[in-house]
């Protein structure tokens, strides 16, 4: 009886079982249908949201065109106004630049650009003062303590980039044929082409000689800096004599010892020994400085 009794228990159990699955799947489908066929009022408010994003979005586009052609118009200005002063390309003071901007235009509010745009403009009239004001510290300086510098004017007149031979280091001497240590530039003349004072000082010391570096002049510049003009032909100051920048003090000369006639030409500050390359930047454009810095290096062989 037990048995028969437990038999109807599990059949009306299972049917009310499947009577429930069956009336999920129905509800899962209809819900599926209505989804399917009508949208909801959160949906339609989504998609009317996402049409105004597009709208924006275009908007947002072509003012960023605007304002990408006036940056443009700016940077042209800017950098022929740098050339121009500088005989150089203006540096990029920017970290993001146009590549940054446009890998993440998209996810960038109208809100961010003016905000960077404005802290950009006060960032540059920062930079524009303090040059301003390191432009006064240096017409300060010069004015106040003109023997600081350190000697700047070229020391042949109208010397061009070709004319620039090995500077310091370790070159392949012409008469040994063997790497010796190369204390100055090698500066091409031809043969009696006037040597001048590459800034105001004092001529400490002059050797007469037929030997090694032969006839030299050396100038004290009062601020630690000595130039020393070696092979010369005629000597024109005498020892003790105050010199002005570009004042001729000798000729370029030749001797037995030498390759072909040219200006051994030194830079020494606090008694080491300085690229003298280093100091003609001043007396020449960007570009012929370039030339003669990467002549200076890739000449292997000295001309002394």
């Amino acid at each position: 009886m037990k048995t028969g009794k437990m038999k109807s228990i599990r059949r009306r159990v299972g049917k009310a079982l499947r009577y429930l699955a069956a009336t999920v799947t129905t509800a899962i489908g209809f819900y599926v249908l209505f989804s399917l066929l009508f949208s909801t009022e959160e949906e339609k408010r989504l998609q009317q949201e996402n049409d105004l994003y597009a709208t924006y979005y275009q908007d947002l586009r072509e003012k960023e065109r605007l304002v990408t052609d006036a940056v443009s118009g700016l940077e042209m200005k800017d950098d022929a106004l740098y050339r121009e002063i500088f005989q150089t390309e203006a540096p990029s003071v920017d970290a993001v630049t146009a590549a940054d901007m446009i890998s993440v235009s998209d996810s960038l509010s109208e809100s961010f650009y003016l905000s960077y745009s404005a802290s950009k403009s006060e960032s540059l009239r920062m930079m524009a003062k303090n040059v301003e004001e390191n432009f006064r510290d240096i017409y300060r300086i010069m004015a106040q303590r003109r023997d600081s510098l350190p000697p700047l004017t070229l020391p042949l007149e109208g010397m061009s980039y070709v004319q620039t031979g090995a500077s310091v280091g370790l070159k392949h001497n012409p008469l040994y044929k063997v790497e010796l240590q190369h204390d100055g530039i090698d500066l091409v003349a031809p043969q009696g082409s006037p040597v001048l004072a590459a800034a105001d000082g004092i001529v400490r010391t002059i050797v007469h000689s037929n030997k090694a570096l032969g006839n030299i002049v050396e100038i004290d510049h009062r601020n630690g800096y000595v130039t020393r003009y070696a092979l010369l032909g005629d000597i024109s100051v005498s020892q003790g004599r105050t010199v002005k920048r570009g004042q001729k003090i000798g000729t370029v000369g030749i001797s037995s010892t030498t390759f072909a006639p040219h200006l051994h030409y030194e830079v020494l500050r606090d008694g080491i020994i300085q690229d003298p390359v280093r100091f003609l930047s001043a007396s020449v454009s960007p570009e012929e400085y370039s030339k003669m810095l990467y002549m200076s290096v890739s000449t292997r062989q000295s001309l002394d």
